[in-house]
């Protein structure tokens, strides 16, 4: 199978996906063939992306090859979990079964991201609100009083002349500090694509207070769910581990997954490496798929923590935000009052000056 580099730049989203396998599903479940499907959705979409990806997966459906294979060329886009789904479904007929586990996997997925991106969104709200309040001040409203503070005879209190010096320090140089904070992200996010430093940042971001149990729920909630349903599709267990492993964004727990996958191939049951680490899988967690090792129903039990944990995580998000809501609203008050303090402070003292 050709591979064009041109594939590398093509990206979906997962509600783009999601809607793909949904359609799809449909369209198989109701008696329509593959290429037939394909033809209907090509005419729908009005992404210019998927209708490049429509257009040779018909040439090779056209040519013969499988869907699977075909997906093969859009590695990057679809994923391993995709691919290997869609592969099986094809192998055993149950094709449009395996759209459909595809299509719930993707919406958890996005509901998932959604919860995370949720959790944040206040304190993110909070601190663009004092960093605009507080530049307003700076570069806007103080420039224009700081001539009358300046011109008359009275001691400026120090939180006063504090400010001027910060006021005055950002006029001058605020296009350097921007540049140097700008330069400073680009510096963090290049350092981190390093893997042993992002190794590194993320075992530390595991061992965080609060922080760590939203991160253990997300990668057990994407790491049972996606084996579970490789499994339940009919995937051998050291495959449908080893594809998991590669789904995951944090690399403790992808190094993790490989070793267990590394023991399990060796004959060993995976609940003895789930008991051996416990930072990074909770002892529930490990004595539920020592029930489905010893049941056969291993599929069920890993997909039933799944849902547990989604539960978990809703906890987390709820006291991350409790949590974080106090501490920015106190930084933002604190901010606000430091910047009234040093603008009404003078003016009272003038007023009093004034007066006598």
């Amino acid at each position: 199978m050709k591979f064009s580099l041109d594939n590398l730049f093509f990206r979906l989203s997962v509600k783009e996906k999601m809607l793909f396998a949904r359609n799809l599903e449909v369209m198989i479940r109701s008696g329509m063939q593959i290429l037939q499907s394909l033809e209907v959705l090509r005419k729908q979409t009005k992404s210019g992306a998927f209708n490049k990806i429509f257009d040779q997966l018909i040439s090779d459906i056209k040519n013969g090859h499988f869907l699977s294979s075909g997906l093969e060329r859009y590695r990057n886009v679809f994923g391993d979990f995709f691919i290997n789904l869609i592969r099986v479904g094809e192998a055993s007929g149950t094709l449009s079964e395996n759209l459909k586990y595809l299509y719930e996997e993707l919406k958890k997925k996005d509901e998932l991201q959604k919860k995370v991106k949720g959790a944040m969104a206040y304190p993110a709200i909070i601190f663009m609100a004092t960093v605009g309040i507080t530049s307003i001040m700076i570069f806007f409203i103080f420039p224009k009083i700081l001539p009358v503070l300046t011109s008359i005879n009275v001691e400026l209190p120090f939180v006063t002349r504090a400010f001027i010096a910060i006021s005055q320090f950002l006029i001058k140089y605020g296009i350097y500090v921007g540049a140097g904070m700008v330069g400073l992200i680009i510096f963090i996010w290049l350092i981190l694509k390093i893997p042993k430093v992002r190794f590194a940042w993320h075992d530390t971001l595991i061992s965080m207070p609060m922080v760590g149990d939203m991160v253990r729920s997300v990668n057990i909630i994407s790491f049972a769910r996606t084996l579970g349903l490789l499994l339940r599709a009919g995937i051998k267990i050291v495959e449908a581990l080893e594809i998991t492993a590669n789904t995951l964004s944090n690399l403790v727990y992808k190094k993790e997954i490989m070793k267990v996958a590394e023991g399990v191939r060796k004959g060993d049951p995976m609940s003895k490496y789930f008991v051996q680490n416990q930072k990074l899988f909770p002892p529930i967690f490990s004595q539920m798929v020592s029930v489905g090792e010893n049941t056969g129903k291993l599929d069920e039990s890993i997909l039933f923590l799944a849902e547990y944990y989604e539960t978990e995580l809703d906890e987390s998000t709820k006291n991350l935000s409790t949590f974080l809501e106090p501490i920015m609203l106190l930084v933002m008050g604190v901010i606000v009052a430091f910047v009234a303090l040093a603008i009404i402070t003078p003016i009272y003292k003038i007023t009093q000056t004034l007066g006598r």
